[in-house]
């Protein structure tokens, strides 16, 4: 009998469970679990997602933690033949109650405890609509007012772990990834099972990934870089170490080291923070590779993570939801170009155009435009801003994605980031890449996070304005513009900079410039 499952994402666990049962798939804390432990509880959990009512294409909601509940969950609402949209843990009332109401979820999976904490009248009328509610943790059945739940513990002891076969084909919808919304409120960016399969695929293809793998995730499932870690490692039947959050680095260091771990996924706060601490006697020899993505990293960390971890290879990395990757920077490369964002992941093409579709050559800035099987199916529930991201592509009835970034690219054909085209600074006439300024800005000792947006200013139309971190003090204004004066051009140089103890981000780690001022 045909491998029914073979383009669906549940495919991942189930082909792992079936050939190495006893292998440790996921760490979380001081537990392991099997990847035949894995599929039995997303079994069950499907199971009893269908007797209440969850049917094939239905969303829904997973609000927990990075934990084991998490990824069961995830492929346990594959299996229900519905889609999951994993809800970031630390979202605020009203951003839930939207995804709540926009994706129209039939069902939420939660830690109803920390969901106590916010509830308000309206989240409850929200969640007692919903024909499922299954509770992890310590679970709340009743009282203050909460809705009856199915208890996750519970299901797994009493549940069966038969398989149900699954209706679903590789087109049918498997998941909604709301953007992190770093430039306005939140999107539903639609993934079939081919999509997710595709970019699986691809990543596992140039990352070189095998079942030795040892994956360790601080990033929440909840965005798409974090739940790529996943599927990667499933697919090849690799070991996850999964981890909550990075709000602790010296224990991700020391995890790095106790779990032997050969991959390591980060976005810049990350390493910015990682690069600030003393790696002591811990021993790194088993990590393989390192990537970055989510934002760009600064060239002046990309050359001090070079020296801090020699035998690793360096990934960098540029994506974004409504395709998850669109290129990488094959290792080799980290020192020859270290400000490059690489070539096109396997199976797809990329290409800039100008504002009139003009296809644009070496060394000209244009908006990215991507083409491939990892370009999405559009924003939920809103076509409108779908036409306007995914046009129509060389082939009739294809899509491609134009992502609003502007690039430009070398002779030999690799891509560099100039900026989001909303971030252009337009100063004294001339055009600012906030990049630019900002990897000025990070060759500074002793800056953690910087960032640089444009202010209204009635002589030079914007002025640059540069906001930093700087944890060991001592750094003043004068110091940055100075510093600034003898690596930029005039029109560049900061006429602010604002000393902050942090910098506001979203929950996968990309600056929030909008709120800056």
């Amino acid at each position: 009998m045909p491998d029914q499952t073979h383009n669906l994402i549940q495919g991942f666990l189930e082909r792992a469970a079936a050939a190495r049962p006893d292998k440790v798939a996921l760490v979380c804390g001081s537990s392991r679990f099997t990847y035949a432990q894995l599929d039995g509880m997303a079994n069950r959990l499907a199971g009893a997602l269908r007797d209440r009512g969850v049917r094939r294409s239905d969303r829904v909601a997973i609000y927990l933690p990075n934990s084991l509940e998490a990824v069961v969950a995830i492929f346990a609402v594959l299996k229900a033949d519905a889609a999951f949209v994993v809800v970031n843990r630390t979202m605020k009332t009203d951003k839930l109650l939207f995804i709540l109401n926009n994706c129209q979820a039939t069902a939420l999976i939660a830690d109803m405890r920390a969901l106590a904490q916010g509830f308000d009248e309206r989240l409850l009328a929200e969640v007692k609509s919903l024909r499922g509610i299954v509770a992890c943790g310590k679970a709340v059945r009743s009282g203050n007012g909460l809705p009856e739940c199915l208890d996750f513990a519970s299901i797994q002891r009493e549940s069966p772990a038969a398989p149900h076969p699954s209706e679903n084909i590789d087109l049918d919808l498997a998941c909604l990834i709301y953007t992190s919304g770093t430039t306005g409120e939140s999107k539903g960016v639609m993934s079939d099972h081919s999509n997710v399969v595709f970019v699986t695929r691809s990543i596992v293809q140039y990352l070189k990934n095998n079942e030795q793998d040892i994956i360790l995730n601080v990033l929440p499932l909840a965005f798409s870089y974090g739940l790529y870690q996943l599927m990667a490692t499933f697919c090849v039947g690799g070991t996850m170490v999964l981890e909550e959050s990075f709000a602790f680095p010296d224990l991700i260091l020391d995890r790095l080291a106790e779990e032997r771990v050969t991959g390591f996924a980060g976005v810049p706060t990350l390493y910015s923070m990682l690069l600030n601490l003393e790696l002591g006697a811990r021993d790194f020899s088993a990590l393989r590779y390192l990537t970055n993505a989510a934002a760009g990293l600064p060239v002046e960390h990309v050359k001090r993570l070079r020296q801090t971890f020699p035998k690793a290879d360096l990934y960098l990395m540029h994506g974004l939801t409504e395709v998850a990757r669109t290129m990488y920077l094959p290792p080799d490369q980290a020192d020859v170009r270290p400000d490059s964002s690489g070539i096109p992941i396997p199976g797809t093409e990329l290409w800039i155009e100008d504002e009139h579709g003009r296809r644009l050559g070496p060394g000209e800035i244009g908006e990215l435009v991507v083409r491939g099987r990892n370009v999405m199916r559009g924003y939920w529930n809103d076509p409108k801003l779908s036409e306007q991201r995914f046009r129509p592509g060389p082939l009739p009835g294809e899509r491609i994605c134009h992502t609003g970034d502007l690039f430009r690219m070398d002779e030999e054909g690799f891509f560099y980031f100039v900026s989001r085209k909303d971030d252009i600074i337009k100063s004294r006439g001339e055009k600012v890449a906030p990049r630019e300024v900002e990897n000025v800005l990070y060759a500074i000792q002793g800056v953690q996070d910087a960032a640089v947006i444009g202010i209204p200013d009635p002589m030079l139309g914007q002025a640059v304005k540069a906001f930093i971190v700087a944890p060991g003090g001592g750094l003043t204004e004068a110091d940055v513009i100075s510093h600034c004066k003898a690596h930029l051009e005039y029109f560049m140089v900061p006429r602010q900079v604002e000393f902050r103890s942090e910098l506001p981000k979203t929950g996968s780690g990309k600056i929030r410039r909008m709120e800056l001022r």
